[in-house]
């Protein structure tokens, strides 16, 4: 075990202080300043609506930023500001988790490899389902921890709690009770909480937590079930993701922390296989969901930000392997320095480069290029819509309609003609304002202004709108202007 006092003062709690309010500064500072990527424009709708839940997600994140939006106004920071917060409560949970679990000095590596890995290091400011997802997630597991350690029952009425408001945040919290279900069995000593009614009230109030979003999907056929649980296996076997994935889950945790967890998990593996309580948690409320992504990469594209709830326990495998060196091979420990020294240049260059950027010579290979050019796309339909007396604006994907929405707030109100599911928890529209002229908005490659056609005697193209970083093209867009209703402006909706 060890002491706090003989850890080097960046390993202690008044380092880790420090280190961390530093980096969640720089955080602040991008939360801010940095304008908002297509998903958080579109989450920023359901700020505005608060619903028992929604088309494509449980509705955490559109209650934080609810109230978000409530303290900060309908802001970027607004809508960002509990997710940057909600960073500090991760922290504080792992570093606890793990000096229970394993001493002061692991907890102290797993609180740093968090940090600077590059999801939670760089994407730890985006307003999306997965901030959430990765607190309820770490908070869990730390409610686990205790329980471990006490041998205290009642920590079973905590960990419903959080998997509760796990569940809705990400469904992918089924997969951490699935681990917990193994765990339950796998390791003889935690077998008697079978016998025990926390447990089972504890499983109670998390299905408790998670019945509104029972009762919406009820309520409309299932729809968010439908499209989730959908996605695996609906495609047929292929290799041509998998590399993608790790990929980017290496890439993402950071290359060289990703090297380190490797070697604990090894270490952990040989005390799980003796039961080992602590590693059997660590490692087993891993494996579920670590396994269907990489039986998701066998069918289709595992997008890279949903094994974000899995970096905790990828960090506390890295701390395993860092302090079980105990002198020998100090190159693992240059390596573990080295990982983060990187992760934290990382976060600030690209902090700074979201909001100044740098460059615009890599146009849409730069990973920040959603955030660019919004501005003065705004500013041009603002004109074009003033011109044209404009009374609506009418867009037909879910994340140029959020961008729209957003420019156009306190200006005109934004339609999406298509997928009006995604929209159900706002109130019904007045469709006589179609009567009226309007505009109509478009990315270039999506052009689907030929389908307004049956809704409108007229649809003439206005002007091609560039979004530009430094000079350079991102991408353009199309505005028409729409006028003399003769059909239904929205698609059927369609729950499936």
């Amino acid at each position: 075990m060890s002491k706090t006092s003989d850890l080097p003062f960046w390993l202690r709690p008044p380092g880790l202080v420090v280190v961390v309010g530093l980096l969640t500064a720089l955080k602040l500072f991008a939360a801010a300043n940095a304008y908002i990527v297509e998903d958080e424009a579109y989450y920023r709708i359901w700020g505005l609506y608060p619903a028992l839940s929604y088309y494509d997600h449980p509705p955490m994140i559109g209650w934080w930023i609810t109230l978000g939006q409530a303290v900060f106004g309908d802001t970027v920071f607004g809508l960002r500001a509990l997710v940057v917060f909600s960073g500090v409560i991760g922290s504080l949970a792992l570093w606890r988790t793990a000096t229970i679990l394993f001493d002061a000095r692991t907890a102290g590596w797993a609180v740093l490899f968090l940090n600077t890995s590059l999801m939670i290091g760089i994407g730890g400011i985006l307003a999306t389902p997965d901030a959430p997802s990765v607190v309820f997630w770490g908070l869990t597991f730390w409610a686990l921890a205790e329980l471990t350690v006490s041998k205290n029952p009642n920590w079973w009425l905590v960990v419903g709690l959080m998997a509760g408001l796990g569940l809705l945040s990400k469904y992918s919290l089924l997969f951490l009770g699935a681990g917990i279900l193994l765990w339950l069995v796998w390791v003889p000593d935690a077998r008697r909480w079978w016998m025990t009614w926390q447990l089972w009230a504890g499983g109670a109030l998390a299905l408790l937590c998670f019945s509104p979003v029972l009762y919406w999907n009820h309520l409309h056929e299932w729809v968010s079930f439908y499209k989730q649980f959908g996605r695996a296996g609906s495609s047929g076997f292929t290799a041509k993701y998998i590399f993608e994935f790790l990929g980017a889950f290496v890439g993402l945790l950071n290359p060289l922390i990703a090297l380190l967890a490797a070697g604990g998990a090894v270490i952990l593996y040989k005390a799980f296989r003796a039961r080992d309580g602590a590693a059997s948690l660590v490692l087993l409320t891993t494996l579920p969901f670590l396994a269907y992504l990489c039986y998701h990469a066998l069918h289709s594209r595992v997008q890279a930000n949903w094994p974000a709830p899995l970096f905790p326990a990828f960090a506390i495998m890295a701390a395993v392997f860092v302090v079980s060196l105990k002198g020998q091979k100090e190159i693992w420990r240059k390596v573990a320095v080295a990982g983060v020294a990187v992760g934290v240049l990382v976060a600030v260059v690209v902090q700074f480069h979201a909001v100044y950027p740098v460059t615009g010579q890599l146009a849409r290979k730069d990973p920040t290029f959603q955030l660019r050019g919004w501005q003065e796309i705004g500013d041009a339909l603002a004109e074009l819509a003033d011109r044209e007396q404009a009374a609506f604006l009418l867009t037909s994907s879910y994340g140029l309609n959020g961008q729209a929405d957003y420019l156009m707030k306190d200006r005109l109100p934004v339609f999406q003609t298509t997928e009006r599911i995604r929209y159900i928890m706002m109130p019904a529209t007045d469709e006589t304002l179609f009567r009226k002229p309007g505009l109509y908005i478009t990315e270039k490659r999506r052009n689907k202004a030929g389908d307004l056609e049956r809704a409108f005697d007229t649809v003439e193209e206005l002007a091609v709108l560039e979004r530009k970083v430094k000079g350079v093209p991102l991408e353009k867009l199309v505005v028409y202007r729409v006028e003399g209703l003769k059909g239904p402006v929205f698609e059927p909706l369609s729950v499936q």
